[in-house]
């Protein structure tokens, strides 16, 4: 299969969320070889998560990018390996096997532990010298300078500004007073209009856009 095409560690996930093809050095980066892992549901094996828990389940998101034919998207996950758990960044490319017909999600993961390190201690910097000239009078916000061109409501603006601030969606849900479903529900609308897989992502483009 085109996985040992690439140096980088890459693997190929079925339908249901199996592995079924394991390159070398996914082998090296996970510390299992292909005979291990084979039909092994791929969130049992790299437990992914973000900066708020487990992300990754038995309904993947890039499944239903398979399964909708939609363009994968690049993002950012902490994944189990060999020697604990590192940040990965992970690129998909969904492939249709001409013999069968099936339809695979080819992951190509990349390690850039000390990068995520660098911007976590960028978000901590921001939490802790957070201006505190905002007068909460901002029910939409846009991006005034960057590319990013997104409007929020003004809960999803208070809901990313204590993300900002490395709060967890508890905290969040008993500041607002609300729900730790709708606190999930509005990140989730605010990971959309980001087009960001994960919250740090989401808050590392609201900084750039100039929202927050």
């Amino acid at each position: 299969m085109m996985i040992e095409g690439t140096g980088d560690a890459a693997f190929a996930v079925d339908a249901a969320g199996r592995i079924r093809a394991w390159n070398r050095a996914a082998a090296e980066l996970f510390g299992r070889s292909e005979a291990e892992v084979m039909s092994i549901s791929c969130h049992e094996l790299l437990q992914c998560s973000d900066e708020d828990g487990v992300v990754c389940s038995e309904h993947c998101v890039v499944e239903s990018w398979a399964a909708d034919n939609r363009p994968p998207e690049n993002f950012d996950l902490r994944l189990q390996t060999k020697v604990g758990r590192l940040w990965c960044n992970l690129s998909t490319l969904i492939a249709s096997d001409p013999a069968s017909g099936g339809r695979y999600a080819i992951h190509i993961v990349r390690p850039i532990e000390i990068r995520n390190r660098l911007e976590q201690a960028l978000s901590e910097f921001v939490r802790i010298n957070m201006s505190s000239s905002w007068n909460g009078k901002l029910p939409i916000c846009s991006a005034p300078t960057s590319s990013v061109n997104v409007r929020l409501t003004r809960r999803e603006f208070e809901v990313l500004k204590s993300l900002a601030k490395g709060n967890t969606t508890r905290t969040i849900a008993n500041q607002l007073n609300i729900s730790s479903a709708t606190v999930k529900n509005h990140i989730k609308h605010i990971l959309t209009k980001f087009g960001a897989h994960t919250r740090l992502e989401a808050i590392r483009r609201a900084e750039t856009a100039g929202i927050i």
